[in-house]
């Protein structure tokens, strides 16, 4: 055989069986967050779920993403009766590798969840058959939070009420199907701050809300922007354009706001009885501001000391673009 056909022979061997090992190992071994699932019994008190309720509702937002939202209304509040039983759909339309659709996190559907599973879920995005979950839920922010945080949405969400509803499974495309089994780590938690260190206890909030998967640039599945300057693109239903608006302290941010001003622009939206109509072709937003607004003014506060302690980042930034004036 010609010794050039032989060496050609041999490349493509080698090629394909790293080829084939490659798969084997992100379909067998990936994703490794470390150990199984903790065998755990979460204490569920008063205060742990009533602790629990406030951050899945108005900080984590867990209860924004598996409900279904009224975009006929500013900010799109959850839907009466469809809280916790998912049903959001992220796909093609919003720029999404696949359709993602929210499930049922009410207790029919988790009651198959022991609370270390739950809680491995939602700490590292790896679900109890081992494989992993699409990253807009923010598991890695949540990896990073106080463990007795985490036992308190737990301990909250299992008093949800039931709703029979089952929803589709996800469908990720090719190649992210493989790419997203790369992507969950272990969970590196933290000590929540006291309130008192307000620049602390602030970037934990921030951090709990990720509000830098929405407030920083993002393109081709990474950050490209400054930390927290705004700048990453939605595409809105009817061609509009929403570009979310920078945080830093710089004047094309928040450098003239006072605090005052900051906490009035959350909870000007706190009733949802007075949450404006939004007609179809109007710019609509997907910042949930009617759930932010349920914090206590402390936390607002307290997030707004941090942002005003970031690097000022100057990014104009238009938040509002009509599809016929592109």
């Amino acid at each position: 055989m010609n010794r050039y056909l032989k060496f050609g022979l041999f490349i493509f061997s080698f090629l394909l069986i790293l080829i084939i090992g490659s798969l084997v190992y992100l379909q067998m071994i990936l994703p490794n967050v470390g150990n199984p699932p903790e065998n755990m019994k979460i204490s569920s008190t008063s205060e742990t779920i009533v602790r629990g309720k406030y951050l899945a509702n108005h900080v984590m937002l867990c209860i924004d993403c598996h409900s279904k939202r009224d975009f006929s209304v500013f900010s799109g509040p959850p839907i009466p009766g469809t809280l916790g039983a998912g049903g959001e759909v992220f796909d093609h339309e919003l720029g999404f590798p696949g359709k993602f659709i929210s499930p049922n996190i009410t207790p029919t559907y988790l009651l198959s969840y022991t609370d270390g599973e739950l809680f491995r879920l939602i700490t590292t995005g790896v679900k109890k058959d081992g494989n992993p979950i699409f990253p807009i839920m923010p598991y890695a922010n949540y990896g990073k939070m106080d463990k007795e945080d985490i036992f308190s949405v737990i301990a909250y969400i299992r008093t949800l009420t039931p709703n029979e509803i089952k929803q589709p499974a996800s469908e990720a495309d090719f190649p992210f199907s493989l790419i997203m089994r790369t992507i969950p780590q272990k969970a590196e938690f933290s000590i929540k701050p006291p309130v008192s260190d307000a620049i602390a206890y602030g970037k934990y909030l921030v951090n709990a809300a990720a509000c830098v998967d929405c407030h920083t640039q993002f393109e081709n599945g990474a950050f490209t922007g400054e930390h927290l300057a705004g700048g990453r693109v939605f595409n809105m239903p009817g061609g509009n354009i929403l570009t979310s608006p920078n945080l830093t302290p710089d004047k094309t941010g928040l450098g003239n706001w006072s605090k005052e001003q900051f906490l009035q622009r959350f909870k000007q939206f706190e009733d949802r009885n007075k949450l404006s109509k939004v007609q179809a072709g109007e710019m609509q937003t997907i910042m949930p501001w009617n759930m932010y607004a349920g914090m206590t003014t402390e936390d607002l506060g307290a997030i707004y000391t941090y942002l005003q302690s970031l690097n000022p980042v100057e990014n104009q930034v238009n938040k509002f673009l009509k599809a016929e004036s592109l």
